[in-house]
């Protein structure tokens, strides 16, 4: 397993809705071919951006689902499976690998605020659970817990742990993680705005938001970056600054929903508690998808 890597732009897919709220596969669909014709190296459904913690598992189970099925192997699917509760992710982790994901995104735990230990049990009870990749995803942000580099190390022991969605914003991580790691760790940055400076400090692509609205745009930042052209990637990468900014203007993922519906490619709801954009965010979001060049 430790030879699974990913690279390049991978995208955190939103969940499109209706106004009534319940899912709209038509526009799902659409959005992942879409994502693979653009050049998205892979896909990431049912994370944080897929809006997760709303969704009932039946819905949860047929998001997974029906990418892996559209994508049909043009494109790797990793498919969140994180809980707060270890038996939950288990058992998302199960379905995953069932379903026919390529691995799965297990997000550090939340509100419980367990300590080291208690994160190292709950990630390699998922990991002891099924034979597909693990990518953990630090972001403690929103969970409030921080993997330590030392806990990341004694994780990626087991033979499926092969990497991390780094959502620290703190580009001395992927430093030390490479550091404090012996094998290949695939290191992929969980912030559009530090992307590129990811990719300076050893990092192998980013798992993006952005993405959602701006898929050869952020290919292109990578796909330079790969090429070992430098600058034209730093380039890329400032003209997609004004968008990374807005589309964080709000909570994920309103605002990339908004965006999405300017674009024409799905609507703008969110579940509860997930409020609409306010009316300045709004203005902000469409300058900024004008600025970037994709609105007239």
């Amino acid at each position: 397993m430790s030879d699974t890597r990913f690279t390049g732009s991978i995208t955190a897919l939103i969940t499109p809705m209706n106004r009534d709220g319940s899912l709209d596969f038509t526009s799902f669909e659409h959005l992942v071919n879409w994502q693979i014709e653009e050049g998205t190296s892979a896909l990431c459904a049912m994370g944080t951006t897929g809006e997760s913690p709303t969704l009932s598992h039946q819905e949860h189970h047929e998001v997974i689902e029906r990418a892996i099925k559209v994508s049909a192997g043009r494109a790797p699917v990793i498919a969140g499976a994180g809980s707060n509760s270890t038996s939950e992710a288990v058992d998302l982790a199960r379905h995953a690998e069932k379903a026919g994901a390529s691995a799965v995104l297990v997000v550090t735990p939340y509100y419980n605020k367990p300590t080291q230990e208690g994160l190292y049990r709950h990630f390699m009870a998922v990991a002891d659970a099924i034979s597909i990749p693990v990518v953990l995803y630090n972001i403690p942000g929103r969970s409030v817990i921080d993997i330590s580099v030392e806990t990341m190390a004694r994780l990626a022991r087991h033979t499926n742990i092969i990497g991390v969605k780094d959502a620290t914003a703190n580009l001395l991580r992927p430093l030390q993680v490479r550091r404090a790691i012996s094998k290949p760790f695939n290191q992929l940055s969980g912030e559009d705005g530090t992307a590129v400076s990811f990719l300076a400090a050893g990092g192998d692509g980013c798992i993006s938001v952005t993405s959602n609205v701006a898929p050869a745009l952020c290919a292109k930042v990578q796909a330079e970056w790969q090429a070992g052209r430098v600058a034209d990637a730093i380039a890329t990468q400032d003209k997609l600054l004004p968008l990374h900014d807005a589309l964080f203007c709000e909570s994920n993922p309103a605002p990339v929903k908004y965006a999405a519906s300017l674009l024409g490619l799905a609507g703008e709801t969110c579940r509860l508690p997930l409020a609409p954009l306010t009316e300045p965010s709004r203005r902000l979001v469409k300058a900024a998808l004008i600025d970037v060049g994709l609105l007239n």
